[in-house]
């Protein structure tokens, strides 16, 4: 029995999916291979993505390769009812609805394990962490799975070191089609398309806070630059704090910068990177959101405890009146801000992505008995087939080694 919240919206989720699908020429292509070769007959497939459009059509495809597919998001502001009820009407599993509260989230994803899944994909790590706290009975259904972003990972290596991790795991976010294009171009312009859309506000001339400068905040501060902004990092990684500072930005610790941003974008995969004391120095009309996976990195609470009111300055946007009159103002409740408060990553990028997770999935299914019981990295020839079907999809090609060349790339000796 599937849980979602209105049926009758799948036109217009229909409508987004076949969207999508026209942008998206790498799915398309592995989703003919798989109706062919049909890789999981037989098996069961949970997943949890933000549910939208993009994540919808991978549903469609892990299905035409034979999967029974149960499906949740991992977010709860992120599922768009409309994909969902799209997914249903397809004749696929799914429970999810957005705004779920945390009870109602957590019962959706419970719903997905009680399918006895064979294979996981997981974005953030929920899942995962669940069927070993929860369902450890169903583990030995599990040949593997896959994790889809930054956060899940750390989760999945801490579990390793302790090992309590039971079903192996493929690392996706580590591949090089994954990592260097989906965090930094797709998280860098969905980011601001869910402050622009948002906000209404100029970012020419504003100053920009962005913590963290990993691939995901490089691509977020490279698109402030781009709209003419002032950008201020901050960091706990004094080479990454480096890169920063020779890419063209200020750097400084958040006390410092909390006392001159305008806009604030937390990207960093940790908690309380902005808290009571950071909010006590910051300009009345300041802008905060986060875009690292968990709604942790702003402690809301500590703000909430200095307000003295809260009240709803415009859609998905919050306001904090401080004592002293400055308001602080919150997007998408400090939840991601680009599937919160908007349709996430481009199609293109996301095609690269859901690429890696179906030929991953495909891998578990066929190879499984070759995964480490720990985090794997994902299979070189698949990063590069995808790298080489995007290059065709946009008509380009590249040179390739001789045989001499091969040759001398290869020895010592020379």
């Amino acid at each position: 029995m599937n849980s979602i919240k209105n049926p009758s919206l799948f036109p217009s989720g229909k409508r987004k999916i076949e969207w999508v699908q026209k942008h998206m020429p790498l799915l398309s292509g592995i989703e003919s291979d798989f109706k062919k070769s049909r890789p999981f007959e037989g098996m069961r497939i949970a997943l949890s993505i933000h549910l939208e459009a993009k994540t919808a059509y991978l549903c469609k495809v892990l299905a035409a390769g034979g999967a029974e597919m149960y499906v949740t998001g991992s977010n709860p502001l992120s599922t768009q009812d409309d994909v969902a009820a799209a997914l249903v009407h397809d004749g696929l599993n799914v429970f999810a609805w957005h705004k779920a509260s945390p009870d109602e989230y957590t019962e959706h994803l419970r719903s997905v394990i009680r399918s006895k899944p064979n294979i996981i994909i997981d974005d953030g790590g929920d899942l995962v962490n669940l069927i070993h706290n929860e369902f450890p009975d169903y583990l030995s259904n599990v040949l593997g799975g896959c994790e889809e972003t930054t956060t899940g990972i750390i989760r999945l290596v801490s579990m390793a070191k302790e090992n309590a991790l039971k079903m192996p795991m493929i690392a996706v976010n580590n591949a090089r089609c994954k990592y260097l294009f989906d965090n930094r171009y797709g998280t860098g312009q969905s980011v601001w398309d869910g402050i622009n859309r948002t906000t209404n506000l100029i970012v020419a001339g504003k100053k920009v806070v962005v913590a963290g400068y990993g691939w995901c905040g490089k691509g977020v501060a490279m698109r402030a630059k781009g709209f003419s902004a002032q950008v201020i990092i901050t960091e706990i990684d004094p080479i990454k704090a480096m890169e920063a500072k020779m890419d063209g930005f200020d750097v400084m610790p958040m006390e410092e910068a909390a006392k001159i941003g305008d806009f604030f974008v937390t990207v960093t995969g940790c908690k309380d990177v902005i808290t009571e004391k950071d909010f006590k120095h910051m300009k009345d009309g300041a802008v905060l959101c986060n875009a690292g996976h968990f709604n942790v990195e702003i402690n809301l609470d500590q703000l909430s405890a200095l307000a003295v009111r809260t009240f709803e300055q415009r859609n998905n946007i919050r306001g904090y009146e401080m004592q002293d009159g400055r308001v602080i103002s919150v997007l998408a409740e400090g939840r991601l801000v680009n599937l919160a408060a908007g349709d996430g990553h481009p199609a293109e990028i996301m095609d690269m992505s859901f690429a890696i997770q179906a030929l991953c999935a495909e891998y578990i299914a066929n190879h499984h008995d070759k995964l480490k019981l720990s985090v794997n990295d994902v299979p070189e020839e698949i990063d590069r087939k995808v790298a080489l079907r995007k290059l065709e999809s946009w008509g380009l090609s590249i040179d390739k080694l001789s045989a001499e060349q091969e040759k001398y790339i290869n020895s010592w000796n020379v």
